[in-house]
């Protein structure tokens, strides 16, 4: 079954069906449910098979485990964003006497802390919360494994620590806090920290016979942070596009994009398929395109929601299992599919509002040495550096307001670009982080460090 809606061809629909119902048949999930999202809107829900004997919509939860993670990863970048904390703040300073105080906030976000991937006990997922009532039963006598910020280790402990950095800078529960400021303004009446009808129950599925038994569904207590939430395929939908695009009532454009922001690498293994860690978001390249988003498990329960900000397609998938269907894979199947059968259509091309002189003069060929380059000027205000053929360094600059510009990504991230004249008011030349481009190879009258042989290009004799 799925809800059909005029916004996807047929032919893509009933792709995605196809593709969600071998995810449940050969993974044998009790249910499963899922959400595509394009041009900021759901644009289908699919699901297959039955929760309480009615086939699930886009309105039964289901719980969302590491998901949660995200969640509170927006809570954490608001706190910076308001100046109550700077991210490479040292978590002492903020909530001291945790026995992991010089990880920063930064690498907490990141896993790069250093911290154990569980807590010390009993198997947290499927034990009673109040069995963790303090942070010292969360983190034990030793809480690091490894050297702060040298390592991307997963850690569900650090995510407890920033939801009571959360709690100890708002004075209030982490829930009450998320549902306020995040949960709230972005509608999503439907996620929720404990079970509300109507929900799924958590099954575990026997790995040699067709037969399945039920999970518990604990309170995780401290641990909340790192795995607690229930959702629905439709509050994930609305969560998804605002990771792609901000909502300045939680987070802006800019805030979010950093969460995306490779921030640290996987381990080796997942380096070599491509994915990294941001600041609360998992980053996978897949079928040629980059995905960012998140994953997560519980006893009983999967969820995965990957989105593709160039092909600005979002999917959600959910289903009630311990194990079974990857649906981090299904998510990027239900992307690439909407992607190729249906490509964005680009934004028309129009010429800018107004053209700036000192600007424009800047456009056209410039060398690095004898690397060719070409600036481009665009609409959006920005310019473009990049290699007139091959690979290469390359970026876009946001003008700063006084004749400079700085690199948004790649190499020049962050680097200052600035067009240096001569004093007729020419230019001379360009200065990117000290590397200089001239408008020819070498130009003699540039000052090329080092300078130029003052007999110019040769031959050989």
């Amino acid at each position: 079954m799925t809800t059909l809606q005029e916004e996807l061809l047929p032919g893509t629909r009933r792709a995605l069906l196809h593709r969600i119902a071998v995810a449940q048949s050969e993974g044998r999930a009790p249910s499963l449910v899922a959400a595509v999202v394009r041009d900021g809107r759901a644009v289908w829900h699919g699901a297959r098979s039955c929760v309480d004997g009615e086939v699930p919509d886009e309105n039964v939860q289901y719980r969302i485990g590491s998901i949660t993670k995200t969640f509170t990863a927006v809570l954490v970048l608001r706190l910076r964003d308001e100046g109550l904390l700077d991210l490479g703040d040292p978590l002492e300073k903020h909530l001291p006497g945790t026995g992991a105080g010089e990880a920063t906030v930064a690498e907490l976000l990141a896993h790069t802390a250093g911290l154990a991937a569980e807590s010390p006990g009993p198997w947290w997922e499927r034990t009673p919360g109040s069995l963790r009532a303090e942070l010292s039963d969360v983190l034990g006598e030793q809480p690091l494994l490894h050297p702060v910020g040298r390592r991307h280790h997963y850690s569900n402990p650090g995510y407890t620590l920033l939801g009571a950095l959360v709690e100890k800078l708002r004075g209030e529960p982490w829930e009450d806090v998320l549902r306020r400021e995040v949960l709230e303004p972005l509608g999503l009446s439907r996620t929720s920290g404990g079970p509300r009808a109507p929900h799924a129950g958590g099954w575990a599925v026997h790995p040699w016979a067709d037969a399945m038994l039920p999970e518990p569904a604990e309170d995780l207590g401290r641990m909340a942070p790192a795995g607690q939430l229930w959702s629905t395929t439709a509050d994930l939908a609305r969560f998804a596009d605002f990771l792609m695009r901000g909502d300045d009532r939680v987070l802006s454009a800019e805030s979010v994009r950093e969460m995306r922001t490779p921030a640290a690498p996987g381990e080796a293994a997942d380096v070599a398929d491509g994915a990294a860690y941001g600041l609360g978001m998992q980053i996978q390249h897949r079928d040629g395109r980059l995905l960012a988003g998140h994953s997560g498990s519980l006893p009983g329960f999967l969820a995965s929601l990957f989105f593709s900000e160039s092909d600005d397609v979002a999917a959600v998938v959910l289903a009630n299992c311990t194990s079974g269907p990857l649906l981090s894979l299904v998510a990027a199947d239900l992307v690439r599919i909407v992607a190729e059968a249906e490509p964005r259509i680009p934004e028309p091309w129009r010429p800018m509002a107004e053209v700036d002189p000192g600007v424009l003069e800047l456009a056209g060929q410039w060398y690095w040495g004898t690397h060719a380059f070409a600036l481009r000027v665009t609409a959006d205000g920005l310019v473009s550096l990049e290699p007139l053929s091959g690979k290469g360094r390359r970026s876009r600059f946001r003008a700063n307001g006084d004749g400079t510009w700085t690199g948004l990504e790649g190499y020049y991230a962050g680097e200052p670009l600035r067009a240096v004249r001569r004093p007729d008011g020419g230019v001379s030349h360009l200065d990117l982080g000290s590397f200089v481009f001239t408008r020819q190879p070498y130009d003699e009258g540039a000052p090329v460090p080092g300078g130029v042989d003052a007999e110019g290009w040769r031959g050989i004799r």
